[in-house]
């Protein structure tokens, strides 16, 4: 699956906060994703990604 910046990722198991919701931070060889309940930042490669993920939205432009 290809993520852009400003995506949300919904996870398949909530996060130990309780929220299962991240936010693309950062793209690359590995994916910087932002929990949306407490802000803690993880990095994980994209296959990883895939596996966690279980719907994604795309960051809406605002051009």
């Amino acid at each position: 699956m290809k993520y852009s910046v400003g995506g949300v990722i919904t996870g398949k198991k909530a996060h130990a906060c309780g929220g299962n919701t991240w936010t693309v931070v950062r793209t690359g060889a590995d994916i910087k994703l932002k929990c949306n309940t407490c802000g803690r930042c993880i990095f994980v490669s994209t296959e990883q990604a895939d596996k966690i993920t279980k719907t994604y939205k795309e960051a809406e432009n605002k051009q």
